[in-house]
């Protein structure tokens, strides 16, 4: 292997990543060092109680809209100090995925237009509904699995770590992060270096491949899909997302099948392409967050709860929509 394939490959999508992680890292440092957690944790206080979720996990919620690395890092930084239990993280985790999804709605929308014009809205529209389906059902579990919270607001305990804090200048808002960030970002990167390199030599030695072939070689259990739309369910698994839209837009394009079919297509796609994807690209720096097997644990209910979502989407427009 040469070594500027190797930088290309390895290196710059290392550092890419390793400087995203340490961006995320210093701004939740400091928000929480001029001490926004609160005011942040405000803005989702009537979901967060209704999921009986603590003010952390509505901060985090609300982090999520601008990094997911800062609100993960938030998690797991209450999840150390004993401020959330494991069913709580994991929730809490869970819970994050309308704010993630809405993080990279803009980038998805603009990629998916030019392929498949005003099936665009209907695919995208779908999405959404999944990741809102994916949220009413975490607060419904919340309800279930976790105790009544106190009498109060949800952010009463934010409210008094400020007021002992008291107020801080930027200057010394910005110094104690720093010193937070050096503390945290070696422990973040001694993992996910090492993690990310082999996740990449697993992908170049074709294991990755070898998995997503063999969806592909049983695509005949989508019988119900027109033959030529299990076509983009094939070059979504086999290679990557965007293949699945140039094939659904070479068939739009030509009329060869209708919108709904295209649709379909695509979301099965979604389902059976995305989950090896998600761990081969999340789990690096999901392991640098927290320990290697909660972030397999977090990756694999986030996962698992996004297919189930998009399943159930699937059927209803399947059923429903003629």
């Amino acid at each position: 292997m040469e070594v500027a394939e190797l930088w290309r490959g390895l290196g710059w999508p290392l550092v890419r990543l390793s400087l995203t992680i340490s961006l995320g890292l210093l701004v939740a440092n400091l928000i929480e060092a001029l001490n926004w957690t609160r005011a942040v944790a405000k803005l989702a206080e009537p979901l967060i109680r209704l999921a009986r979720l603590k003010d952390v996990s509505g901060a985090s919620f609300s982090m999520a809209f601008f990094s997911g690395v800062a609100a993960n890092t938030m998690l797991s930084e209450a999840y150390d100090k004993g401020a959330l239990s494991r069913r709580e993280l994991i929730l809490s985790n869970l819970f994050n995925s309308l704010p993630t999804y809405f993080l990279h709605l803009p980038s998805m929308f603009f990629l998916v237009v030019p392929f498949l014009g005003s099936a665009a809205f209907v695919y995208v529209g779908l999405t959404l509904l999944s990741a809102i389906l994916r949220t009413s059902f975490i607060v419904a579990l919340g309800r279930v699995w976790l105790p009544p919270l106190p009498e109060g607001c949800v952010v009463c305990r934010l409210d008094e770590a400020a007021k002992a804090q008291g107020s801080r200048t930027w200057r010394d808002a910005w110094r104690l992060s720093v010193a937070r960030f050096k503390k945290r970002i070696g422990k973040v990167l001694t993992f996910t270096v090492p993690i990310y390199i082999l996740v990449f030599f697993l992908n170049r030695w074709g294991v990755f491949k070898m998995l997503e072939g063999f969806l592909a070689e049983h695509a005949g259990i989508l019988s119900w899909l027109h033959p030529k739309a299990i076509s983009i369910v094939v070059f979504q698994v086999a290679s990557e997302f965007t293949a699945g839209l140039a094939a659904a837009g070479a068939l739009l394009e030509a009329q060869a099948l209708p919108m709904k079919q295209v649709v379909l297509a695509l979301l099965v796609g979604n389902v059976l392409s995305t989950p090896m994807r998600a761990f081969r690209h999340q789990f690096p720096f999901y392991a640098g967050i927290f320990k290697p097997a909660l972030a397999t644990r977090l990756i694999a209910a986030s996962q698992a709860l996004r297919a189930g979502s998009i399943v159930v989407v699937t059927a209803l427009y399947f059923f429903l929509i003629p």
